[in-house]
C-alpha cells in the first residue's frame, strides 16, 4: 500500500481514484466474459454455433459502442455522468440476467451492453484528461490502470471459475452486481476530482447544456431496446456492425485527409496504419473466450497435479501477467529510454503482432505433441496466454495512451471510441474464426486435432505477415508521428471541417 501510495503521489489528481474504480467497473464484464458461452450451452441450452455467434455479437456491442461513448461523453454528458449512469444500467443487468431464464437473459445482457460499452471510454477519456498532450507520465499511467482493470478481471475470473463448478449462475450475477455498485460509491466520493477538461461540453451555455444532456440520456435509453432487438438476431447483427464499422473507418479517413493542421493530419494518418495492426492483434486475442474456451475444455489436459483448472481460471493467466507485467513495463520503458534507447508506438505495435503469430505457432506445435488421446499438455495453452498478454500489454495500454498524443482536441472522444469499436470488430472476427473450429459435440481430441492445427496455423501467418509489415513500416510511422506543429500557409485556401 506505502508503494501504491507513493507511486500516485507523483501523478495527477485522480489517478489514483480511478485505478481504484477500474478494478470494480470491470467485475461484472469480467464475469460474463469468461462465462457467456458456457452459461449459453449448459444452462440456456443454445447450441455451439449459436452461442459462439452470441458471444462474438456481444464483444461486438460491448467494444462498438464505446464509440458511442466517445461521443456522448463531453458533447452531452459529462463523462463522470456518463459513467455512473452506465454502471447503474450494468447492476440492472446483472440482476436480470440472475433470474435464468432466456427471455430476461436477452433483456439484462442489452441492459448490461449498453452499460459496459459506455464506461470504459467514460474512464479512458477521464484519466488521460488529467494529462497535458506532451506529458510522460501519460503512458505509465495508462499501464497502471490497465494493470488495475486485470485485477478486476483477476477477482472476476475466479469467483466465476468457483460458481461455475457447482453452476450456481444466480450468485456469480449477483456477486457481479456488487462489484459495479462499488464503482458508482467510488466515483460519487471523487465526484469533484473526476470533472471534466477541456471539453467541448464545458464551452456550451447552460440553455445548451441542458439541452444536450436530455439529448444524452435520451439516446442512451433508446440503444437499449436497438441492442436487445439485435442480440436476438446474431446474424444480420454482425453484418450491420461491420458495416458501421467500415463507414467509421471511411469517415475517419475524409476527416484525416479534410484535417488542416499538418501535424495533426500525418499523426491521424500513423493512427489509422496502426488501427489495421491493432485489428488483426484483437481479432485473435478475442478468441480467448470463444474458441480457445472450446478447445481447452475438449482438447487440453487441465489437469495438473492434483489441482483440476476450471475454464475461466485459465485467463486469469492473462490477468496475473497484466498486473505483474503493467507496472514493470512503464518501469522499464522509463529507465530504458533514461539510458538513451528508442522504444516507440511503432515498435510495440509491430511487437505486439509477433508475439500474436508466435503464441499460436505453440499451440501448433502441443497439438503435435499431443499425448495418445489427442488431449495437449496444459503448458502449452500457458505459453500462449502468457505470450499474448505480453503482447497486449505492448499494444493496448500504449493504444489507449496514443489517443492523448495523436488525437486532435476536437476528435479525442471520436477517436478514442473509435480504437475501441476496432475491438468490436474485432470480436465479430474471432467469433468467424471460432466459427470454423470443429464441433466438439460426439466427436474426440484426436479427431479435431488436425482442424485446429490448421486454423492455429493459418491465424498465425496472418499475424506474422501483420506484424511483418508494420516492421517495415516502422521508418514511415515515425516520420508521420510528429510534435512539430505545422500548418497549411496563410495564402492557402481554408478547408471546411465537418463537425461532428
Amino acid at each position: 500500500m506505502n508503494f501504491l501510495t507513493r507511486r500516485f503521489a507523483r501523478a495527477p489528481e485522480g489517478t489514483a481514484a480511478l485505478f481504484f474504480i477500474q478494478i470494480f467497473a470491470t467485475l461484472g464484464f469480467a464475469v460474463l466474459y469468461s462465462t457467456l458461452v458456457l452459461y449459453a450451452t449448459k444452462h440456456l441450452g443454445l447450441g455451439v454455433r449459436e452461442a459462439t455467434a452470441l458471444m462474438g455479437v456481444f464483444g461486438a456491442f460491448n467494444y462498438g459502442l464505446h464509440l458511442f461513448g466517445g461521443y456522448l461523453g463531453g458533447r452531452f454528458l459529462s463523462n463522470r455522468k456518463l459513467f455512473v449512469g452506465s454502471m447503474a444500467l450494468q447492476v440492472v443487468g446483472c440482476a436480470c440476467i440472475a433470474s435464468g431464464t432466456l427471455p430476461m437473459f436477452y433483456v439484462g445482457l442489452a441492459l448490461f451492453l449498453t452499460g459496459s460499452g459506455f464506461n470504459v471510454t467514460c474512464i479512458n477519456m477521464m484519466l488521460t484528461q488529467r494529462f497535458t498532450p506532451e506529458d510522460p507520465r501519460r503512458e505509465s499511467a495508462f499501464l497502471w490502470n490497465y494493470a488495475g482493470m486485470n485485477v478486476g478481471f483477476f477477482v472476476g475470473f475466479s469467483a466465476a471459475g468457483y460458481f461455475q463448478a457447482t453452476e450456481s449462475y444466480s450468485s456469480l450475477f449477483i456477486f457481479a452486481t456488487l462489484g459495479n455498485f462499488v464503482s458508482i460509491i467510488l466515483v460519487l466520493l471523487t465526484w469533484k476530482t473526476l470533472a471534466d477538461r477541456n471539453t467541448m461540453l464545458l464551452d456550451a451555455t447552460p440553455k445548451q447544456f441542458r439541452v444536450r444532456q436530455i439529448a444524452g440520456i435520451g439516446i442512451v435509453m433508446i440503444i437499449v431496446p436497438i441492442v436487445w432487438f439485435m442480440l436476438q438476431r446474431p446474424g444480420g447483427t454482425e453484418t450491420i456492425l461491420k458495416g458501421i464499422s467500415a463507414a467509421v473507418a471511411l469517415t475517419l479517413i475524409y476527416l484525416t485527409v479534410r484535417h488542416q493542421d499538418r501535424r495533426e493530419r500525418r499523426n491521424m494518418t500513423a493512427y489509422l496504419i496502426l488501427t489495421i495492426g491493432s485489428l488483426m492483434f484483437w481479432s485473435l486475442y478475442q478468441m480467448a473466450p470463444n474458441g480457445l474456451m472450446l478447445f481447452a475444455v475438449h482438447n487440453v489436459n487441465l489437469t495438473v497435479g492434483p489441482v483440476k483448472i476450471q475454464p475461466q481460471w485459465i485467463q486469469n493467466i492473462n490477468t496475473v501477467c497484466i498486473v505483474l507485467g503493467g507496472p514493470i513495463f512503464a518501469a522499464l520503458f522509463t529507465r530504458m529510454r533514461a539510458r538513451g534507447w528508442r522504444i516507440d508506438i511503432p515498435q510495440q505495435f509491430a511487437a505486439s503482432l509477433l508475439l500474436m503469430a508466435t503464441a499460436f505457432f505453440i499451440l501448433t506445435l502441443g497439438i503435435k505433441l499431443a499425448d495418445a488421446d489427442g488431449n495437449s499438455d496444459f503448458i502449452w495453452l500457458f505459453l500462449n496466454y502468457v505470450l499474448q498478454s505480453v503482447g497486449e500489454l505492448l499494444i493496448s495500454p500504449i493504444g489507449y495512451a496514443m489517443i492523448g498524443k495523436l488525437a486532435p482536441r476536437q476528435y479525442q472522444g471520436i477517436m478514442m471510441g473509435s480504437w475501441m469499436l476496432v475491438t468490436g470488430l474485432a470480436s465479430l472476427f474471432a467469433g468467424d474464426f471460432s466459427g470454423m473450429i470443429p464441433n466438439p459435440t460426439g466427436t474426440t481430441a484426436v479427431a479435431t486435432n488436425p482442424g485446429y492445427a490448421k486454423l492455429f496455423t493459418e491465424l498465425g501467418l496472418g499475424s506474422l505477415a501483420v506484424g511483418v509489415a508494420l516492421v517495415a513500416l516502422i521508418p514511415l510511422l515515425r516520420k508521420l508521428i510528429t510534435d512539430k506543429a505545422e500548418t497549411i500557409p496563410s495564402e492557402a485556401p481554408a478547408v471546411v471541417v465537418p463537425v461532428v
